[in-house]
């Protein structure tokens, strides 16, 4: 009896079918821890720092500390809101606040971190001006400005409640609330602007859309608009936020795309400024905000970020802290975020606005694939790789079963 072998072309078929299913079996295996190497814990605190002859004025420094590092967030609502962020190189930095400088004409060496050589990054935001168009007669929804432009409420000028009253030890947040001290119109008689920040020990998620993910190396900003009486029927409203430049350039913005809409949906895009290269500061959200409290796909609403543009210090609204702590001689740059658009939905649906970011050192956290885009990938190229293997399995068989006969005799 003589029998026959696969021919070499059907035995590398079959080879690389078996190796295609092996490739995505270790795939589909390996992606889930993939997603959790590298999540670090860090021990947090919130504490309201403030000015013992004048108690309402108070700071809010969150200290992250880790096994070689320490996080420094120093919240204010001096002047407009601002934030410092400062990460050290030693789990043992402390704050320094001397009040009688930094309520001064010349706040300069007012905060400081300590010891001086252990900085490995630091920066600053600065929430300057809330924006106000009416946008009933535009059509255009990539219009700049989005209609016309009411003027800008300065948060410089904003009364601010004690963040005392809110500090939350256990979910490691506080809020800054405020409305403007002059309000001749009285749109904000029963509303109010307010930031609620957000610490966290280890990497997760909000339960509140847009979801972002967090690390223990981040801090949370949500912005929300409640309860104001716009100055017209389709009002759009925007925030310009101002930062220190390192070096002549301005920081830059990345765009990342992605066909995983899971924790926000009908958002494919991230949005990141970063200053300088990796790994450094950087600022991440999803060019989205809400028009309801109870966010999702009805009531998202688009956020248009404009390009990075350099600014004089001078014709910025100035922040306390920002000066104590970088002095006078520094480099701005601005950019605006503007939330809706003329089609809606909008803030005059509920008269509700809700905007969020994250704020951090190092590598930016980014989402994995989740399990059902996982499971459609699995679908779509293991089924082929299976027919192929299934193919080349008949092949082999079915060619050795009807290569045998039997010798004529």
């Amino acid at each position: 009896m003589i029998s026959a072998s696969l021919p070499p072309s059907e035995v590398g078929t079959a080879r690389e079918a078996m190796r295609s299913v092996v490739l995505l079996l270790s795939l589909l295996l390996t992606a889930a821890p993939f997603g959790l190497l590298g999540e670090e814990t860090r021990q947090v605190s919130l504490k309201v720092i403030s000015d013992w002859l004048d108690p309402s004025q108070n700071l809010l420094h969150i200290q992250a500390v880790g096994a070689t590092s320490t996080l420094h967030y120093v919240w204010s609502s001096l002047g407009p809101p601002a934030v410092l962020l400062v990460a050290t190189n030693t789990p043992n930095s402390t704050l320094s606040v001397n009040w009688s400088l930094l309520i001064s004409s010349e706040p300069d060496g007012g905060i400081m971190v300590l010891p001086k050589e252990s900085i490995q990054f630091s920066s600053a935001l600065v929430f300057t001006r809330l924006f106000e168009f009416d946008s009933t007669n535009t059509s255009d929804a990539a219009a700049k400005p989005p209609g016309k432009s009411y003027p800008p409420y300065s948060l410089a000028n904003f009364s601010w409640d004690n963040i005392t009253d809110s500090l939350d030890p256990a979910t490691l947040s506080a809020t800054f609330r405020g409305h403007p001290i002059h309000d001749p119109t009285g749109a904000f008689a029963s509303g109010s602007l307010a930031f609620r920040v957000q610490a966290f020990s280890r990497s997760g998620r909000p339960a509140q859309p847009p979801r972002l993910l967090h690390t223990a190396d981040t801090c949370q900003l949500e912005v929300d608009l409640v309860g104001a009486s716009p100055r017209g029927n389709h009002s759009l409203f925007g925030l310009e936020v101002a930062t220190l430049g390192h070096g002549p350039d301005c920081p830059s913005v990345q765009e990342q795309h992605s066909i995983d809409d899971e924790y926000a949906p009908a958002v494919f895009q991230l949005d990141q400024l970063l200053w300088g290269s990796l790994p450094s500061g950087f600022m991440q959200w999803r060019p989205v905000a809400f028009s309801q409290k109870q966010g999702g796909r009805e009531s998202a609403m688009p956020c248009q970020a404009s390009p990075l543009y350099p600014t004089l210090a001078y014709l910025l609204p100035q922040s306390p802290i920002v000066r104590a702590f970088f002095g006078s001689q520094n480099n701005f740059c601005a950019f605006n975020l503007t939330f809706g658009a003329s089609t809606g939905p909008g803030y005059w649906d509920k008269h509700y606005l809700s905007w969020s970011m994250l704020l951090g050192v190092g590598t930016p956290p980014v989402d994995a694939l989740s399990s059902l885009v996982l499971g459609i990938v699995a679908v779509a190229l293991g089924a082929p790789a299976l027919m192929l293997l299934a193919g080349g399995v008949f092949l082999l068989l079915g060619h050795k079963r009807y290569s045998e006969y039997q010798p004529i005799n």
